[in-house]
């Protein structure tokens, strides 16, 4: 299924850097499981996220795991938390959430072209 095509100007909005996971923590009020997370985004500071990625990863591996998220979206309620950007990840044929990440260690907060 093709979905809908964006314009290079929709897509130059989206803005997508690196961070790394600070802290890590099963969020049990989530009503599908979900982990909450705290990322370093280097001069950008740090953002808060709720993702749904528990079928393959533990909180305690997570600790240092650099990753790439959509930081300007708006903030999103998600039961007593508040998610602040969205980690982005890849959904294989389970269902089940594998993180983007860099080849290599970067400095956190460099924007994704």
């Amino acid at each position: 299924m093709q979905e809908k095509e964006i314009s290079w100007d929709d897509f130059s909005k989206i803005e997508m850097r690196t961070g790394t996971i600070l802290k890590a923590e099963f969020f049990d009020k989530a009503k599908k499981p979900a982990i909450k997370l705290v990322i370093d985004f280097g001069m950008r500071g740090q953002l808060k996220s709720s993702a749904q990625i528990t079928d393959i990863y533990n909180p305690d591996h997570l600790i240092g795991k650099q990753i790439i998220a959509v930081v300007n979206l708006p903030p999103k309620q998600i039961s007593n938390f508040i998610s602040e950007c969205l980690v982005l990840g890849v959904i294989n044929d389970q269902g089940q959430v594998i993180l983007l990440s860099t080849d290599h260690q970067v400095i956190n907060g460099l924007r994704i072209s």
